[in-house]
C-alpha cells in the first residue's frame, strides 16, 4: 500500500500532528482542539490527520498519555536523586518538589490531565491506567519505603474503600496497600490543592521565588507522617 503523501514529506507527522495540538490549546484551551484547525496549522489537508488519529477523542488521549508518561518520569528521576537507605525524607521531599516544577513548566499539560475535562471527551480508562497509576508510583513507592521501614506516622488516617478503581481488577488489597495508597492520596490531594490554584493563577506567590508556602506544605507532611530519629 502506497503510504500517504502527507508521511512523504513529513516521516514524523504524528508528533508534528501533536505538538500543533498543544499550541492550540496553549492559545484557545483544550476545549477548542480542532483537527482541521491542526491541519491548517501544519499545511496538510485534514483527511492526512486520520491516517493517525481517528478522531479528536483519539488525539486527546495520545496528548493525555504523553502528559502523564512526562509527569511520571519526572517523579521518578525525583525519586532516584538519592538512593541511600538513610535518604528517604529527601527522597520525600524532592518528588514533592518536582511535583510543582514539573506543573509551572508544562501548564497546560498538567491542566489536560488534572483540570477542566475536555468536553464530551470520554477516557479510555483501560488505555491509560498504566501511565496514570506509574505517574502516582514514586510517591507511592516512598510512602511504602516509609511504612516498611516503621517511619510512617498514620494511625487514624480514613482508608480507601478497597473495591475503589485504584486497584487492578481481581487485585485483592493487603491492609499495608490500602494503608500506602491512602496517604499517598492524601498527600497527592493537599499538594495538587495548591499546585492547581497556582498554575491557574488563583494563588499569590509566596516569598521571591513564589514556592515558600507549598515548601511549608511540603515540610509540614513531613513532620506529620514521617517518624524521625
Amino acid at each position: 500500500m502506497a503510504r500517504p503523501l502527507a508521511s512523504i514529506r513529513n516521516p514524523n507527522l504524528r508528533e508534528s500532528i501533536k505538538e500543533a495540538a498543544w499550541r492550540q490549546i496553549g492559545v484557545s484551551g483544550a476545549s477548542s482542539l480542532s483537527l482541521r484547525s491542526i491541519a491548517r496549522d501544519l499545511g496538510i489537508s485534514a483527511p492526512a490527520i486520520y491516517n493517525y488519529f481517528t478522531d479528536r477523542d483519539a488525539l486527546v488521549t495520545a496528548l493525555v498519555l504523553d502528559a502523564y508518561l512526562s509527569f511520571g518520569d519526572s517523579q521518578h528521576a525525583a525519586k532516584e536523586k538519592f538512593t541511600g537507605e538513610g535518604d528517604v525524607a529527601k527522597r520525600f521531599m524532592e518528588t514533592g518538589i518536582a511535583y510543582r516544577e514539573w506543573a509551572i513548566a508544562n501548564p497546560h499539560r498538567y491542566l489536560l490531565i488534572f483540570g477542566t475535562p475536555v468536553p464530551g471527551y470520554v477516557p479510555p480508562m483501560e488505555e491509560l491506567q498504566p501511565a496514570m497509576m506509574r505517574s502516582m508510583g514514586a510517591l507511592a513507592e516512598v510512602v511504602a519505603e516509609l511504612h516498611h521501614r516503621g517511619m510512617l506516622n498514620a494511625g487514624g488516617i480514613p482508608l480507601f474503600d478497597p473495591e475503589a478503581c485504584f486497584f487492578p481488577s481481581g487485585q485483592c488489597p493487603t491492609p499495608d496497600d490500602l494503608l500506602i495508597y491512602s496517604v499517598s492520596m492524601l498527600i497527592w490531594c493537599r499538594v495538587h490543592g495548591l499546585v492547581s490554584l497556582e498554575v491557574t493563577g488563583k494563588l499569590p506567590p509566596f516569598g521571591p521565588r513564589g514556592d515558600a508556602l507549598y515548601r511549608y506544605e511540603l515540610e509540614a507532611m513531613l513532620r506529620e507522617f514521617v517518624i524521625r530519629d
